[in-house]
């Protein structure tokens, strides 16, 4: 990995479909999307390729961040592949690759966004990814042990 890039892969006590669900139904998306403090609205879907997506989060307070791109790939349930910006900084305009590894009755999820300005970019993306993957773990436990 160089200063450019950032991988993170985790395995959730959830089938591959879920996962891909939370990931593509925006009501699910919603529920998990965003760091500690945060709460997403206004998620919108078009689950197709060349499809655009956009989610707002907040923190309550006034501080929100819009951000936005479009699919590039949609292989269901083992793949998303779609680019992500700030809406305030499109001109910094990332692509995330997520792979869902079907592990039976769990999955691994390995996600992967390139190509960073700087290595601060990049941990600062990494800080806010990984509290937003604790929160999807959460939304994932919620939904398994509702069905």
């Amino acid at each position: 990995m160089n200063e450019k890039e950032l991988t993170i892969t985790r395995v959730f006590d959830a089938p591959r479909e879920l996962v891909f669900q939370a990931w593509t139904v925006p009501e699910q998306f919603a529920n998990w999307m965003g760091p500690n403090g945060f709460t997403a609205y206004g998620v919108e879907m078009d689950l197709v390729e060349g499809g655009a997506w956009r989610a707002t989060i907040g923190n309550g307070e006034g501080l929100e961040h819009t951000s936005a791109g479009v699919y590039r790939e949609i292989t269901t349930p083992e793949r998303l592949v779609f680019t992500f910006f700030w809406t305030s900084a499109p001109e910094e305009t990332t692509l995330v690759t997520v792979d869902f590894a079907d592990l039976g009755d769990k999955t691994e999820m390995t996600f992967h966004q390139v190509e960073f300005r700087s290595e601060q970019d990049r941990d600062e993306h990494r800080a806010g990814w990984s509290e937003t993957f604790e929160n999807l773990t959460a939304h994932l436990i919620e939904k398994e042990t509702n069905r």
